[in-house]
C-alpha cells in the first residue's frame, strides 16, 4: 500500500520519485545493454559514448515520464477512477509548473549528453536526439497527443527499440549495420509490451476520458493477443539468429524469455485485469530487463 494510500502525505523526495517512476528505467537501460553488446560483437565497443547513451537514456525516459504525469492530469485523463499507480499532479503533490520545470531539467541533462555524443557521431546523433526529445514530449502533449491516436505503440517500438539501440551501436561503431536492426526488433517488441499491460489496464477508463490508445482500439480481447504477438517477437529474432549464425545463443534467449514469461503471457491471455495488472506490469518491466541482460550476452559471446 503507498503513503497516500493509507492516508499519509507522501514527502517532495517521495513525489518526485513517484512523478520519475523509476521503475520504468529499465525501459531506458535495456536498448542500450543491447546495443553495446552489439558494438562487442563487432570489435567497436566505446566505454565512454555508451555511457554517455545510457546516461542520455536515462534523462530522456524520467522527462517523459514527468510530460505524462502533467499532461495527463492537464487534459483530463487521471482521474479518480485511475486504476493504475498514483500520480503527483493528480494527488496534488507536484504542480504543473514544478513537473515542467522537472521535465525541462531532464530534457536539458539528456542535452548535455547529446551534445558530447553529437561530437561523437556528428548531426545524425543531433537529428535523433532531438527527435527522442520532441516525440518524448508529444506522447502526451502538445496539441495533437500522439498517445492519445493510437500511436503511442509504435513511437514506444521505434524510440526504445529501433533508435535506442541502433543509436547506442552507432555512438561506438560510427556505421549501422542490419543486424544492429535485428537486435533492436526484439527489444522494441519488449519494451511495448510493458505499455501494452498498461494500456489493457485503462482501457475503461481511457474510453470514458475520450483517450484512445491502441488497447482502446483492439478491445479487450485484442489487446491481450497484441501482447502474445510481441512476447512471439521476443521469441523468432533470437532463434532466427542462431539459425543464421548471428548470434548463436539466442535459442538460450528464447528459452529465457519463455520460461521468464510465461506466467505473464498465461495471466494476460487469462483474463487478468483492472488493479491486478498493477503487479503484472511491473513484473513486465522487470522481464524486459531480464531478457535484455540474456539478448545482449547472446549478442556479445561468440562461441
Amino acid at each position: 500500500m503507498t503513503a497516500a494510500a493509507a492516508g499519509a502525505r507522501p514527502g517532495r523526495l517521495q513525489a518526485w520519485r513517484m512523478a520519475a517512476r523509476l521503475p520504468t528505467l529499465t525501459a531506458a537501460a535495456a536498448p542500450v545493454a543491447v546495443g553495446t553488446a552489439a558494438a562487442i560483437r563487432d570489435d567497436a565497443f566505446a566505454l565512454v559514448p555508451a555511457l554517455a547513451a545510457l546516461f542520455g537514456a536515462l534523462c530522456l525516459q524520467v522527462g517523459a515520464n514527468f510530460a505524462n504525469d502533467v499532461f495527463d492530469h492537464e487534459r483530463g485523463a487521471d482521474t479518480p477512477d485511475r486504476l493504475g499507480p498514483p500520480r503527483a499532479s493528480q494527488l496534488g503533490l507536484l504542480t504543473p509548473r514544478e513537473l515542467k520545470a522537472g521535465m525541462a531539467a531532464a530534457f536539458g541533462l539528456a542535452l548535455l549528453a547529446g551534445v558530447y555524443l553529437a561530437w561523437v557521431g556528428g548531426w545524425p546523433i543531433v537529428a535523433v536526439g532531438l527527435a527522442s526529445i520532441v516525440a518524448a514530449v508529444i506522447y502526451t502533449g502538445g496539441p495533437w497527443p500522439v498517445g492519445y491516436h493510437a500511436l503511442g505503440d509504435l513511437f514506444t517500438f521505434v524510440f526504445f527499440g529501433l533508435v535506442a539501440v541502433m543509436g547506442t551501436y552507432y555512438v561506438q561503431a560510427g556505421e549501422l549495420t542490419w543486424f544492429s536492426f535485428w537486435a533492436a526488433v526484439p527489444v522494441g517488441a519488449t519494451v511495448t509490451m510493458i505499455l501494452v499491460v498498461n494500456n489493457l489496464r485503462d482501457i475503461p477508463t481511457d474510453r470514458r476520458t475520450g483517450k484512445v490508445t491502441l488497447g482502446v482500439v483492439l478491445g479487450d480481447r485484442g489487446t491481450r493477443w497484441w501482447f502474445a504477438a510481441l512476447f512471439g517477437v521476443t521469441l523468432a529474432v533470437p532463434a532466427g539468429a542462431t539459425v543464421t549464425g548471428d548470434a548463436p545463443l539466442g535459442l538460450v534467449v528464447a528459452a529465457v524469455g519463455i520460461a521468464d514469461r510465461r506466467p505473464l503471457l498465461r495471466q494476460v491471455l487469462g483474463g487478468t485485469s483492472g488493479r491486478e495488472l498493477n503487479p503484472l506490469l511491473k513484473q513486465t518491466a522487470r522481464s524486459a530487463l531480464v531478457y535484455a541482460v540474456f539478448w545482449a550476452a547472446a549478442i556479445a559471446i561468440q562461441p
